[in-house]
């Protein structure tokens, strides 16, 4: 008999098909392994499917690492080399440094992030089944990529989730708190150990160059503005004047060196230490184009109802009060709100404010954050630039 997890009699078409979920009303028996074990994966014919990580007691019960008879370093190994190859030939050092190296699911690594700034990488571990072999992939990590440090910064909503504890530590070699990175020829301070997520928002450069090419001459408002960039990039692509709304004050100073670094003369910025909801609620909103880009207001699929109306609330303040002829750029992060939903949302909210819009843009979803053809649940960031007449 096989020692390992066994699915249910047809439950394996999705593992052949290299889906990294294994639900577990799809699962006839699971070894008496703890949280995070690695085990071989049967069908019900006793075919070895691959190897996964066990998640028990959860809807999502395991997630696959490898398929097939490779090994688990082997399948590492070749995930991390194919990944750096697509960023490698895809960035010019000059113009952009820094990237996404590995995207979860997107590069086949399930609960695995890496961020490369300029050399030093920061790792984010959210499955309990790579707590394991952390070793073996910092030496991978090191093999492959030859970076200047190491910084694990896993403190993700998911550990929390898993009841996981959080870990920030250096990990190897030179990883300094901060570090200037280049995007699209502009540049960056970013706080590695104490900024969100893994300091900045790679998922958002296609996004911040076309603010870039739709500012000139125009007043541009960015809300949730965190360390400005698409205030920056809007500002050195022509634009007359940038305020940047941001609920918390420590993101001020950052603003002010990232206009320093670029060269942009401070009295064409504003920043506004505020809720972002009070501020619409009370401002005339004389800008001709505005960035709405929240954090996640729904992390869990019993949350949709509210984020639904607080993404409802934000469009409207927002687009009621625009001057006719203004352009809105909006996006969700939410991955239980898809495309579909979130354009239903803004649907609602433009009728609510009695307004004609159009949509002239979507969004372009940055190239280092791929999605598997074979896992479409990790996508997760949408947007619409909105006409508003």
């Amino acid at each position: 008999m096989q020692t390992g997890l066994i699915l249910k009699k047809g439950k394996d078409r999705p593992i052949r098909q290299r889906h990294h979920w294994i639900y577990s009303g799809a699962i006839q028996s699971l070894p008496p392994k703890e949280m995070g074990a690695i085990v071989p994966v049967y069908s019900a014919q006793g075919e070895r499917l691959g190897l996964a990580a066990l998640n028990p007691g959860r809807s999502i019960a395991a997630h696959m690492l490898s398929y097939g008879n490779m090994e688990l370093d082997v399948a590492l190994r070749e995930r991390i080399a194919a990944a750096l190859r697509l960023r490698l030939s895809w960035f010019d050092p000059a113009e952009t440094n820094s990237y996404r190296l590995i995207n979860n699911e997107g590069d086949g690594i399930p609960g695995l992030v890496v961020d490369n700034y300029d050399g030093v990488l920061v790792m984010q571990i959210s499955h309990a089944g790579l707590e394991s072999i952390r070793e073996e992939i910092i030496a991978l990590l090191i093999e492959s990529v030859q970076p200047k440090g190491i910084y694990e910064k896993s403190t993700s909503f998911l550990r929390k989730k898993e009841g996981m504890g959080e870990v920030q530590a250096h990990q190897w070699g030179e990883a300094p708190g901060t570090v200037i990175i280049r995007e699209n020829g502009l540049q960056f301070r970013v706080d590695l150990e104490k900024g969100q997520k893994t300091g900045w928002f790679f998922d958002q450069r296609d996004m911040r160059k076309q603010v870039g090419d739709l500012a000139k001459s125009r007043r541009v408002l960015n809300m949730f503005a965190y360390t400005g960039g698409f205030s920056v990039a809007a500002l050195a692509h022509g634009a007359v004047a940038a305020t940047s709304v941001e609920i918390s004050a420590k993101c001020e100073k950052f603003i002010e060196e990232n206009l320093s670094l670029n060269h942009l003369a401070p009295e064409r910025h504003r920043f506004i230490c505020e809720d972002a909801f009070d501020f619409l609620q009370k401002e005339e909103l004389a800008y001709d184009l505005i960035i709405l880009d929240p954090p996640a207001f729904v992390k869990k699929r019993e949350d949709i109802d509210a984020a639904f109306r607080a993404y409802k609330d934000l469009n409207r303040l927002a687009i009621e009060k625009m001057i006719p002829g203004s352009l809105l750029m909006t996006c969700s992060c939410s991955y239980h709100v898809d495309e579909a939903l979130f354009q239903n949302i803004v649907f609602r909210a433009a009728l609510e404010a009695n307004r004609h819009v159009r949509i002239v843009g979507r969004h372009r979803q940055a190239i280092d954050h791929p999605i598997s053809i074979y896992h479409p649940e990790s996508s997760y960031l949408k947007s619409l630039v909105l006409y508003v007449e």
